[in-house]
């Protein structure tokens, strides 16, 4: 009875971290690892016409198009990445709810929210870039 509570309490010991790795170390590398980029779902010819301006309250609207070819998914635009005054947002694929886009272009439109002190912008699909736009704050 000792020797397997005095095991479990060695084995439940041994599952924390590992010798000599402060937990500062590991949060530093877990930081330290870029984050992946999404994955783009559409082609270089099938997002067009990106724009970017501020709403009267001072946040960044980004409107585009996006195609798909399969009418069971839209396009829409992802949640914004705010970094200091960068945003970068994302055109996406969601499941449609019944009715088409006219030839499948989907027109896109998202607002940044609290972006007034944001002044550059980036529609971004996977690692490519489609679109870069500098706007002066709100002020």
């Amino acid at each position: 009875m000792h020797r397997s509570i005095l095991l479990s309490a060695l084995l439940i010991a041994g599952c924390g971290q590992a010798a000599g790795e402060p937990a500062a170390d590991i949060a530093e590398t877990k930081a330290a690892k870029p984050k992946r980029p999404a994955y783009c779902f559409f082609k270089d010819t099938e997002t067009e016409k990106w724009s970017a301006s501020r709403d009267v309250q001072g946040n960044i609207v980004v409107k585009g198009r996006a195609f798909r070819s399969d009418p069971r998914y839209k396009a829409e635009l992802g949640a914004a990445q705010v970094s200091g005054s960068a945003a970068t947002i994302t055109p996406t694929i969601s499941q449609n709810g019944g009715y088409a886009s006219p030839d499948n272009w989907w027109e896109v439109a998202a607002t940044v929210p609290n972006s007034s002190g944001v002044t550059r912008v980036t529609v971004a699909c996977g690692k490519k870039t489609l679109a870069e736009f500098t706007l002066p704050p709100k002020g």
